[in-house]
């Protein structure tokens, strides 16, 4: 279990919107938040790419407006979408942060959370790399739950029941993190 994050560090990731432990990959698919100090939910995501295949730059790519469309089939069908999320955790347990949390990143598309509309506004995007089917790893749990912690420590307004998947926030049009996602178990890490 590891301690929680002292209040100097919560200020300064609220400040910066940068975590220390991230490997920073900017991606130009963001915007300002209407409020930035208003960051009240997280939203968990899966992505692979190629679909149900894992490793390699391929999301970076996307993710970063680079992504090579004449590498798979499927890449020509996405080459030209402008998405992002602010973090990406990697089977390893890799995190990668895209967008700075204080801004907008483009990952929830149309979307309502407790009646409110458009949660890009105030919501952080994790991505795991994943799929709904495979399951996913103990080190994506153990960064997730990490990850997850330090962020509701800097925003106090993000609490255990203003976590969602994808699919909670856009039903019927997302299915991730999907059902291979333990969300009893991600819980139990999240509370130490």
């Amino acid at each position: 279990m590891s301690e929680p994050e002292s209040p100097r560090f919560s200020s300064a990731l609220r400040q910066s919107g940068r975590l220390p432990t991230a490997r920073w990959c900017p991606s130009p698919n963001f915007g300002p938040r209407p409020d930035a100090d208003d960051v009240s939910l997280v939203v968990v995501h899966n992505i692979s790419l190629p679909p149900e295949q894992f490793g390699g730059s391929h999301i970076e790519d996307f993710f970063c407006n680079r992504l090579d469309t004449s590498a798979h089939p499927y890449f020509e069908e996405i080459g030209g979408m402008k998405v992002s999320s602010h973090l990406l955790i990697r089977r390893d347990g890799e995190l990668l942060q895209f967008v700075s949390l204080r801004d907008r990143a483009w990952h929830a598309g149309r979307s309502v959370f407790c009646g409110r509309e458009e949660c890009n506004d105030y919501a952080v995007g994790i991505e795991l790399e994943g799929a709904d089917q495979i399951p996913y790893t103990e080190e994506q749990y153990r960064k997730l739950a990490e990850v997850t912690r330090d962020i509701m420590a800097a925003w106090p307004a993000i609490t255990e029941d203003r976590i969602a998947g994808h699919s909670d926030i856009a039903p019927g049009r997302k299915t991730d993190p999907g059902p291979a996602f333990d969300w009893c178990y991600f819980r139990r890490l999240l509370a130490g």
